[in-house]
């Protein structure tokens, strides 16, 4: 399987790189400007008008693997779209074949992992920023990304290139890098839209799950990232949904992307996602790319035989246009600052890395007079970045033995032994050679993590373990000397438990992007003090994972089985015992929480509740908090999470001071999705409110009682005995006609009562011989309302 998807992608990318010879009808400009704005409707009312069908068909593929289709009579340029999301990965033009090498130098910036470990909504704005900067000055016009699909599990290939496993953290976070972006001029392409969580059978696979999880799990981050920071393009994705192919998938794209949310921007196809074009068309899909030979011919017939309406393609060709017109008002660009922007990746990855566990505070280091062995070839060989269409040609690389050698400065006593090979062979001698280089140091920091072809794009992850010769190195280094520290290097999470015990300090650094070694010796040495806190779960083992029995299915689908139950929803209502919790992180300095207040303001869809608290710096060093407000639900009609995370701030504090954290929850922070009404429900009741560090260190609460009035569900004849029992109007109405019809013992015997709550209405009228009457009951909700 893994060599099939891997050709796949070959295939695919093979395909980018090369000039495409479609459209030949219409001539690409000379050069590839990106031509007049035609940002205003008039503009685009002459250029529509102006317009061929044959233009308007090509216009909808792309050119080649990253150009859109100019349509030079009519000025109409060229566009560039290129990968992100965490760097600009911008083909060289002077390749003459494919390799993941042959781009342009750019800054790698840590992956998705790490800063969604950071809790930091204005850092990955910042980071943002610095990324449509370099798209700028390269003339790209769209950078693909940020992913934001939700980490269902661990073994995902691509889980580095996402931000978290729950739907609010992803979504702030993924907004604030959109908009960073966008700030400069350059379009956001939000993907894979929508449940991509898999690379097994990704082209085909079919995600099978019910609307509600869809709506409260795997397509909330997109929503709030649609309507918050309203991004210049959403991508489509490979998979099908509930058997339904994504690009022609209309309730999607349409219906709830378009009109529901109010999504005004270009759908892309992902690279290779389109199987019928005029279907996609028709779905909703504006461009394909890079666009299948025969998919201008195929729209032109559709058209001319009534199968599709122009209307659909004026429609999708508008939206070029103005994506078109987007990219031409930025302007000018500037030459991107690279040096501030690697400053800023060091500081990106300083942020985002999480301390797990801290015995005896061994860390900080310090240097005076401590002699420190640095080992494993990851401290001078990083691995910083994950592989597939996200790989980045850096503009250099840092690594932490350099940059420890560097703070150390002059005379410090540190060594170095790599203890093993880039290639996982074991070596015993590189095994003796570390261990006698802890052996004579105070402090041993073991550098281990997932090699380069563990996690990609294109394959899915097959366990959670480290190397084995990783972990014979560790036990050989931690019988040698008792004060080890481990800095791990995965963009996904592994297994802690089985080998924890030989650390006392364990330093969970993701993908660091290519300043990360600079920045793991600011945290090891004091300079920076950690301050990322888990963004996904870390479970004792694979098989306590919620979607383990279910992931990654077979036979062309997977089952979503365990619903709304991802991540700390299952462990945390399943009371699980995990290895760290989501949101944990530890520091160099304490933190206290006192004084939670909540007041509870207006009603139904106007309901606001108000939360504040007061934080303190408790330690000896300044720091960051990430404050994480959790929400209960204590009287749901459905099934709900124990808690969900409903609001966040990540705040600064010197030692002894402290700070008023507020927050504001609104209606939809306390409601559910309820497929069978297809709206979000906010019913009356208590909502327990609760803050804390994880969602397992819960350190305040608080109850508040909200009204929302007209929330019961509307009642027919196909709704449950105990649907209408449950009813404030039809429940006193059903309980009197039962009572009054004759022969109808129903009503005063608890014991039946409950035998035929499940009962349709209609079939317990039926088997009663008509001595109920429907229509009686119907008067009597009347009568009483």
């Amino acid at each position: 399987m893994r060599k099939a998807e891997r050709r796949n992608i070959l295939v695919i990318l093979e395909i980018c790189i090369r000039p495409s010879a479609r459209a030949s009808h219409v001539r690409p400009c000379a050069s590839l400007e990106r031509g007049p704005p035609v940002n205003d409707d008039r503009d685009l009312a002459e250029a529509l008008d102006a317009l061929t069908l044959e233009e308007k068909a090509a216009l909808l593929s792309g050119r080649d693997g990253w150009y859109t289709v100019a349509v030079e009579r009519l000025g109409i340029g060229s566009i560039m779209l290129t990968d992100g999301p965490h760097g600009l990965r911008k083909i060289d033009p002077g390749a003459e074949r494919f390799s993941l090498e042959a781009s342009l130098p750019a800054t790698c910036f840590p992956t998705a992992a790490a800063l969604g470990s950071s809790w930091d909504v204005d850092l990955l704005a910042r980071v943002g920023e610095a990324l449509g900067r370099e798209s700028r000055a390269a003339d790209v016009a769209v950078l693909l990304g940020p992913g934001v699909n939700i980490k269902r599990s661990p073994l995902g290939g691509r889980c580095f290139e996402y931000l978290s496993e729950d739907p609010h953290l992803t979504g702030r976070l993924g907004a604030a890098l959109v908009s960073g972006v966008q700030s400069t001029g350059v379009g956001a392409s939000v993907k894979h839209f929508a449940a991509n969580n898999q690379e097994t059978e990704r082209m085909r696979v079919s995600a099978e799950v019910d609307e509600r999880t869809l709506r409260e799990i795997y397509l909330a981050a997109f929503e709030h990232i649609v309507t918050s920071a309203r991004p210049w393009t959403v991508m489509a994705s490979y998979n099908r949904i509930n058997g339904v192919h994504c690009t022609e998938n209309r309730w999607l794209l349409t219906e709830v992307l378009r009109e529901e949310w109010g999504f005004d921007g270009l759908v892309v196809s992902d690279w290779g996602a389109v199987t019928d074009r005029v279907a996609a068309l028709a779905a909703g899909v504006d461009l394909d790319m890079p666009g299948m030979a025969e998919g201008p011919e195929r729209i032109i017939e559709a058209v001319r035989a009534g199968q599709l309406d122009e209307a659909a393609v004026d429609g999708a060709v508008t939206r070029l246009l103005t994506l078109i017109g987007r990219a031409a008002s930025a302007g000018p660009a500037e030459a991107a600052d690279l040096d501030a922007h690697h400053a800023l990746a060091r500081r990106a990855a300083a942020e985002s890395a999480v301390l797990l566990k801290n015995e005896d505070a061994l860390l900080p280091l310090d240097l005076a007079g401590t002699r420190l062995a640095v080992i494993g070839e990851f401290a001078r060989t990083p691995r910083f970045q994950g592989a597939g269409s996200s790989r980045i040609v850096p503009t250099r690389v840092d690594n932490a033995l350099d940059a420890l050698t560097a703070l150390a400065g002059p005379g410090a006593g540190l060594s170095f032994a790599p203890g093993f090979t880039l290639t996982g062979d074991g070596d015993a001698e590189l095994i003796d050679e570390a261990v006698a280089a802890a052996g004579a140091a105070d402090v041993a920091v073991v550098f281990l993590g997932l090699p380069e072809g563990e996690e990609s794009e294109g394959f899915d992850r097959e366990h959670l373990l480290l190397p084995p010769v990783q972990l014979r190195l560790l036990e050989a280094v931690a019988q040698a000397n008792p004060n080890v520290v481990v800095v791990l290097a995965n963009g996904g999470v592994v297994e802690v438990a089985a080998w924890q015990h030989h650390a006392k300090a364990v330093l969970e650094g993701w993908l660091t992007g290519q300043a990360g070694g600079g920045a793991v010796a600011d945290l090891l040495l004091g300079r920076a003090n950690p301050c990322g806190r888990l963004a996904e779960t870390i479970p004792v083992r694979l098989a306590d994972t919620p979607s383990h029995l279910n992931f990654p299915g077979g036979d062309g689908s997977v089952l979503y089985g365990e619903r709304l139950y991802v991540g700390y929803r299952y462990y945390d209502a399943k009371d699980v015992p995990v290895a760290y919790p989501f949101g944990h992180g530890l520091s160099y300095t304490t933190f206290a929480y006192s004084d939670l207040r909540a007041e509870v303001e207006g009603e139904g869809e106007d309901t606001l509740v108000r939360v504040r608290l007061t934080v303190a710096n408790t330690g000896s060093a300044a720091g960051k908090e990430v404050v994480q407000i959790y929400v209960d639900d204590l009287e749901c009609s459905l099934d709900r999470p124990v808690r969900e995370l409903k609001a966040f701030s990540k705040v600064e504090l010197a030692p002894g001071a402290s700070t008023t954290v507020s927050f504001d929850l609104h209606a939809r922070d306390l409601s559910f999705y309820s497929a069978a009404r297809k709206r979000w429900v906010l019913e009356s009741g208590d909502f327990e409110i609760t803050v804390g560090a994880s969602s397992r260190d819960l350190r305040l609460r608080t109850t508040v009682t909200v009204t929302s009035p007209g929330t019961a569900q509307p009642l027919t004849e196909d709704s449950s005995v105990g649907e209408w029992l449950a009813h404030p109007l039809g429940g006193p109405a059903l309980l009197r006609a039962m009572s009054e019809g004759q022969g109808v013992a129903v009503a005063s015997d608890p014991e039946i009562l409950r035998m035929v709550e499940s009962l349709p209405l209609k079939r317990l009228a039926s088997m009663s011989g008509g001595r109920l009457d429907l229509g009686d009951v119907t008067r009597l909700i009347d009568q009483d309302g």
